[in-house]
């Protein structure tokens, strides 16, 4: 039995909004407050047992514990992508990774369970032992695969080890969880608290609070994640607000207010910790600069619209910035063009609202989870190849170019003239560019120094 420790106490109120747009969509912020009363009253997430799970009708129903046939992912006669379902979850599958080199997948659910499936076969491996006693919020997965954890609606986060599966051990906070993640060295976990609209961060291997950040946004938090360097944390809120928290000075490094124009749902760093890309209610993403909370409405800081007709829930960045993947409300997973900020494909088929995205390593495949309790696992190996995203880019007068800078493929305009400005990819390019920036200011210190 893992070790059970509890954070200091907070402040009490009843269940915030927040949690209820995890579990039933995308309600506007300017909700009436009666209607959010009679809504806090009658759909508790804590109430989402087994017991009071909503009844699919038998053409929803999926078979426990299998995996379908290869079959066409859009029956669009010009957008086919194989997938395959993984069915095993009784309730929404909230939370989705790739682990182990891809060969693993790991789930979380409000059926309150953390499964661990083989990738290849789609059969589970492994529920996790000890697991919480209410709907798995999100869960989270070490660089090295060798860690998980879960925070749940009872207020606990708890952590496993992958090989065998033993709960390691549990913390209980006094504040409902809206968001957990594990650093990429797994020597922290970010907890984003809904009461003191704050962050809490605890090191891993002695279970102690490394800080507790309250007020930390002027409304709840609705997600928060780690860079790749597990240095500074990213968080977004309701207040529609960016914030980027540093653990080695313990202070904030960047507040962008108003990000969106609407709730900000999600957010992930690209694997060179440059770059933020944000999810929102407002049916956009958007993509920012770390350093200098620039955003853009061309190149990589572009306005990622009309790819989804409701609500953003996540967002995912390929291992090479290459390309971004988000899932919405509109049962879709759509496919970004990073550098050129256009729509490649929308990938069609899940019954309800896309929870969550991955990417495996290799960029083969692409994992979903949806609330209508299955994930779907997606071959996009040849995507660049199918007719409708090979008609599409020619609409939209693309070409594909070899990046000199990383020599990875990036979308040019055919009929750009500016050749040398279009021999590297986007993210090269603003690489360089504040790399000039940085080596000019060094240059005027010295001069004033001198």
């Amino acid at each position: 039995m893992g070790e059970d420790r509890k954070m200091p106490d907070t402040s009490h109120r009843r269940m915030p909004l927040v949690t209820l747009v995890r579990t039933f969509g995308g309600f506007k912020m300017s909700t009436p407050q009666s209607r959010q009363d009679r809504l806090l009253a009658t759909l508790d997430p804590l109430a989402l047992g087994k017991s009071s799970t909503p009844q699919l009708s038998s053409a929803q129903q999926p078979e426990p514990y299998c995996i379908q046939e290869d079959v066409w992912g859009d029956q669009e006669p010009l957008s086919k992508i194989p997938f395959k379902i993984l069915s095993g979850h009784d309730h929404v599958v909230s939370s989705c990774h790739f682990c182990v080199d891809d060969t693993k997948l790991l789930s979380g659910s409000y059926d309150s369970t953390v499964k661990l499936w083989d990738a290849f076969g789609g059969s589970v491996d492994r529920e996790f032992e000890n697991g919480p006693e209410a709907p798995v919020v999100e869960c989270s997965i070490s660089a090295d695969s060798r860690r998980v954890i879960a925070a749940s609606y009872d207020k606990t986060v708890r952590a496993w080890d992958v090989e065998t599966g033993q709960l390691l051990w549990k913390i209980s906070h006094n504040n409902f969880i809206v968001s957990c993640k594990l650093s990429p060295d797994g020597k922290y976990v970010v907890c984003g608290l809904d009461v003191d609209r704050g962050l809490c961060i605890t090191d891993t291997e002695s279970i102690s609070t490394v800080a507790h950040i309250k007020d930390h946004h002027q409304r709840s938090l609705t997600a928060c994640c780690f860079d790749p360097d597990s240095q500074r944390v990213a968080s977004v809120s309701l207040d529609r607000s960016i914030k980027i928290w540093d653990i080695t000075s313990q202070a904030t490094l960047l507040t962008i207010p108003k990000a969106h124009a609407n709730a900000i749902s999600n957010c992930c760093f690209t694997f060179s910790g440059h770059f933020l890309c944000t999810s929102s209610w407002d049916k956009s993403l958007k993509i920012w600069n770390v350093h200098t909370g620039e955003f853009r409405n061309t190149g990589a800081c572009v306005t990622l619209m009309r790819g989804h007709e409701g609500s953003v829930s996540s967002c995912f960045f390929a291992r090479d910035s290459s390309f971004l993947i988000s899932g919405g409300f509109d049962k879709t997973v759509a496919i970004w063009d990073v550098g050129e900020g256009y729509r490649k494909l929308a990938l069609k088929g899940h019954k309800d609202w896309v929870m969550d995205v991955a990417i495996s390593r290799d960029k083969k495949w692409i994992l979903s989870a949806s609330k209508d309790r299955t994930m779907r696992i997606w071959n996009i190996e040849e995507i660049d190849e199918i007719p409708l995203v090979i008609k599409y880019r020619k609409a939209l007068g693309l070409k594909l170019q070899q990046c000199e800078g990383c020599d990875k493929p990036f979308s040019v305009f055919e009929s750009d003239s500016s050749t040398e400005l279009f021999t590297k990819c986007v993210f090269c390019r603003m690489e360089e560019r504040d790399l000039e920036i940085e080596s000019s200011s060094q240059s005027e210190e010295h001069s004033q120094d001198n």
